[in-house]
């Protein structure tokens, strides 16, 4: 399917690997210009450059902390006018509610909710302007039912969840969507750290953790980076111009909810 995005310009934060990078190549393969993001310079850049040379698209590598104003704002120079935007950042660690203190709600705040809010509003009246824009916000599927131990994940999120509910569809009439994408187990470096965690506590190897986790998923597998990307394209792609405000979750079944 020909997604209608050859020439379009893409920003992609945290995305030197996994969610964020399988979003990239997505864009790539549908031959988007990209600007990506993440701390690791190194990583960032070999990431940058293997996608260049994939499939032939300008690609823009910058370090920085997106989740400071110091970072955003170098990001945003760099980026200029996008036409898509794909807001990407690491879930912070696990605990029960006695383990938190303020400052730790803070900074999942400011990870997973105010930094997507602040990209969006930077970005936001360009598309208006232009009369087409996509943002798709890579949330948790913690956001349909929450995860007792992802108490900082499941605040944020729901709170970005909120802003992007009401956002949408005020910039919908504009031709600019909004969606948020709620993964569930995917094989990256996230959940190689879940299970190793189980691993540990459990006194068993990684491969079974692993294979304990999936088989609490419907399909029996952990998704991957490439099909989550192919769904965040299609998002951004010129046949979603009316799917608005939408939470889709890409998690094998996992969550047990009708709607």
């Amino acid at each position: 399917m020909d997604l209608g995005l050859k020439g379009k310009r893409a920003l992609v934060t945290a995305s030197s690997k996994g969610l964020g990078r399988g979003c990239a190549e997505a864009l790539a393969e549908a031959g988007v210009d990209l600007v990506l993001n993440a701390r690791g310079e190194e990583a960032l850049e070999a990431t940058a450059t293997e996608i260049r040379d994939a499939y032939g698209v300008s690609v823009t590598a910058v370090a920085a902390d997106i989740t400071t104003d110091e970072g955003r704002a170098k990001v945003l120079d760099a980026a200029g006018t996008v036409d898509i935007l794909v807001t990407n950042a690491g879930g912070p660690p696990p605990g029960i509610w006695s383990d938190w203190s303020r400052d730790d709600f803070i900074k999942a705040l400011d990870a997973n909710m105010l930094t997507p809010i602040a990209l969006m509003q930077s970005v936001l009246p360009a598309m208006i302007e232009k009369g087409w824009g996509r943002v798709v916000n890579i949330t948790s599927q913690s956001v349909k039912a929450p995860i007792a131990a992802l108490g900082l994940s499941n605040s944020a999120r729901a709170g970005l969840t909120g802003f992007v509910a009401g956002t949408s569809r005020q910039v919908a009439p504009f031709g600019v969507t909004i969606n948020n994408l709620l993964p569930g187990i995917h094989a990256t470096d996230r959940a190689v750290g879940l299970d190793t965690g189980v691993a540990n506590q459990q006194g068993m190897s990684l491969d079974e953790a692993r294979a304990a986790r999936e088989a609490t998923i419907p399909a029996r597998r952990y998704g991957t980076a490439q099909e989550f990307g192919q769904t965040c394209a299609f998002l951004c792609s010129q046949h979603a111009g009316f799917i608005v405000g939408q939470n889709i979750l890409l998690d094998g079944g996992a969550t047990n909810a009708t709607l």
